[in-house]
């Protein structure tokens, strides 16, 4: 059984295999699509980076600034 998945750009189904060797994509172009949408900063990993100079919210455990 071959594994179908969606191309991330232009959703069209794309096969598991070998025969689609730019997978999850369907083409170059859509690839090249979806690059370009994570260098203009369109698409990005959530960041839970922790600002050490923020004022603690209330109900935090952290200890009261001094």
């Amino acid at each position: 059984m071959v594994t179908i998945v969606k191309c991330p750009t232009c959703r069209r189904d794309v096969e598991w295999t070998d025969a689609y060797p730019v997978r999850p994509f369907c083409s170059e172009r859509c690839r090249l699509i979806d690059l370009g949408a994570w260098l203009a900063e369109q698409r990005a990993i959530p960041d839970e980076s922790v600002d050490l100079d923020a004022e603690p919210l209330p109900g935090d455990d952290a200890p009261p600034p001094r």
